[in-house]
């Protein structure tokens, strides 16, 4: 038997390849607990599981949506925030776009500006949003993609630019 490289068999390994290289593309958690989108093995600590679920939100866009979940970061957060206005100079500054579904729970990221100089924060960053989860139910929404700035300082304190009080 005699194989001949025809246009048709280069065509056909050519779109075989292209199909594998794609797949090999797309993000898919690693770790469990993870979602799609994420920059690090970061999963939620089982941490207080009798915690109540937030109250639904009544926000009518994303961008009143906002409010609701940064004040909901901050209640789970309070030891973490940083308190008054930021430092001239921050250690990191990242854009984070979290998308939830109707109840809240987090479907996946997607960093628009990632601190990478500093991946110990896109982990933690990551990791609240993840132990956040379920977030107040965008319940006019039916779902929301939540999108913040994370705004940290060299010890580990943050604030969210929506509730930012600015910075010196």
């Amino acid at each position: 038997m005699k194989f001949e490289l025809t246009p048709r068999r280069l065509a056909l390994a050519g779109a075989l390849l292209s199909s594998l290289w794609l797949a090999g593309c797309g993000t898919s958690p690693t770790a469990p607990g993870a979602v799609p989108g994420q920059l690090s093995n970061a999963v939620p600590e089982r941490g207080d599981t009798n915690r109540p679920r937030p109250t639904p939100s009544n926000a009518t866009t994303a961008r009143d949506y906002r409010k609701d979940a940064a004040r909901y970061i901050y209640q789970l957060n309070k030891t973490r925030i940083y308190e008054g206005k930021l430092p001239p100079m921050l250690y990191a500054v990242g854009t984070l776009q979290v998308e939830l579904d109707g109840s809240g729970k987090v479907m996946s990221m997607h960093w628009m500006r990632a601190p990478t100089h500093a991946p110990e924060v896109i982990a933690e960053v990551e990791k609240a949003v993840l132990e956040a989860s379920p977030f107040p139910a965008p319940t006019k929404l039916g779902k929301v993609t939540w999108t913040d700035t994370w705004l940290w300082d060299e010890e580990g304190h943050f604030q969210l630019d929506t509730l930012s009080e600015g910075q010196l």
